[in-house]
Parts: structure tokens; sequence; C-alpha cells
């Protein structure tokens, strides 16, 4: 799944581009797969090299080879960081490739504190991290302009239950379910909104931050509604073009 190409910009010229993308599992595969792996390789680089991004989020890498792999059809120039926190039984995880030198990179997986731990299961089972944890980065543009990032992978409504099941005809627990995979993806997108409101506040204050990834929901979702901050200004409203106070702490869905 990939996402828009959101450009940035600044007194109506292009500042920063950057691509989204779940890459859908990017493992390195075994001999008989090889070709298959290759071929994608050879169809991700094309379609980033011809969107020219000055970076790239990535969601599911499989393995840091595999995230190599694809670097390095991008050519030389281009570097890649990799987020080191992951689940265990499912180890796919977020990375960022940019040709742009990417700087203070640090790992997004604390879940708010007044909201941990999230309960995710019948059995009483609590988390207090991201499942797959943010990436968060600096990309310093060829003019100089720099934009602090980060990339998540929020949990996804597809249900698991106790197990390994991926169904049941118990529609209580069906609920349940529901419930635990909500509270734990809303448990999430507080976790980027607390470190976008941190982005932006003291001497960090107006400094361009933008959050992206695979959010698992959609834009009218409570869990992307409570990424972008103070209500009011979003495209398409009365009040977007006129400043106000929230607009220091105000994320936009640019891209849509």
């Amino acid at each position: 799944m990939v996402g828009p190409v959101v450009v940035l910009t600044a007194g109506g010229a292009a500042m920063f581009t950057v691509m989204s993308w779940n890459v859908e599992n990017l493992f390195t595969p075994g001999p008989a797969e090889q070709a298959d792996f290759s071929a994608k390789l050879d169809a991700l680089a094309a379609v980033i090299a011809a969107a020219e991004p000055d970076a790239v989020a990535l969601q599911e890498v499989g393995d840091e080879a595999a995230l190599e792999a694809l670097r390095t059809r991008l050519g030389a120039d281009w570097i890649s960081v990799v987020s080191t926190h992951f689940e265990a039984r499912h180890p796919i995880r977020v990375a960022w490739l940019s040709p742009r030198p990417l700087t203070d990179v640090a790992d997004v997986v604390d879940l708010p504190v007044r909201l941990s731990p999230v309960t995710v299961d019948d059995d009483g089972t609590a988390i207090t991290r991201l499942g797959r944890g943010g990436l968060a980065v600096t990309c310093t543009t060829e003019t100089g302009v720099e934009v602090r990032a980060v990339t998540a992978h929020l949990k996804s409504k597809l249900l698991s239950f106790l197990g390994g099941r991926f169904d049941t005809t118990d529609e209580g627990e069906r609920a349940r379910y529901g419930v635990y995979a909500l509270n734990r993806r809303a448990a999430e997108a507080a976790a980027l909104r607390e470190w976008a409101t941190g982005a932006l506040a003291g001497e960090e204050a107006g400094r361009r931050v933008l959050v992206c990834g695979d959010l698992n929901d959609t834009l009218d979702a409570a869990t992307t509604q409570l990424l972008f901050g103070p209500p009011g200004s979003q495209f398409g409203t009365g009040g977007y073009g006129r400043s106000d106070r929230g607009d220091r702490r105000r994320l936009w869905a640019t891209g849509y």
C-alpha cells in the first residue's frame, strides 16, 4: 500500500517531498522465492526513483538485509535507518530511506504514562509500548531546510484471539477483542501525538514536523483525529487559511 507523495511547500515553492509506503512483509526470501523478491525490489525502486522524494517512510520491513537490498537499488547516495522495536511473533518494523542526511534518529516506543498499561487480550496481557515502534528522524534538504519526521505502523483492525485464532463464533469475544484492538490503536496514536507535541514545543516551536505511516484507519477515524491536535482548521474547513492560537500545536492532513 503506497501512500500519497506529500509535498511541503514554502512561499509556493516545493520544499520537501516524502513518500509513505507499506511494503508488505519485505523479508529476505529463500532461494525458491528469490526471483519474486528481486522483481518486487525492482518495482519498489522504480516507483521511488520516479517520485524523487527527499525521504521515504516504510512500514513492514521484515529484516535489515531486505532493506539494504532495496537501498542498494536506489543508488549509493541513499541511506537507510530502521526501527529496533518490533513484535517478536511478527518481526515487521518501520524504516526510512533518503538521499539526504538523516540525523537525530530516535525510536518512539512508549505509550503515554497515563494510558499505560493497555489490556490486549482476555488473559489480561497488557502493554506499555507500541507493538511496532515509531522511528523519528531529521531530514535536511539540498537547500538546508530541516524537517523532523516520524513514521509508524499502528495496530491493525485484524483481530487475533487466544490460541492463535483469527476468527470466532463467540460474538461477545469478537466485540471484546475489537475493543482491545481499538484501545491499543488509540493509545499508539496518542503516543505519536505526544511525540508531535514535544517536537512542536519549547525550543523546537515553529519547526516543520511530519507524522506519517500506516495508521490502519481512515482520515475521519477517531484515532487519526487524535493526531491533529486542536480542531478547526483542517484543509477544506472554513477556518483553514486563518491563523489561530492552535496553529503552533496543530498537525494538518496533507496529501488528501
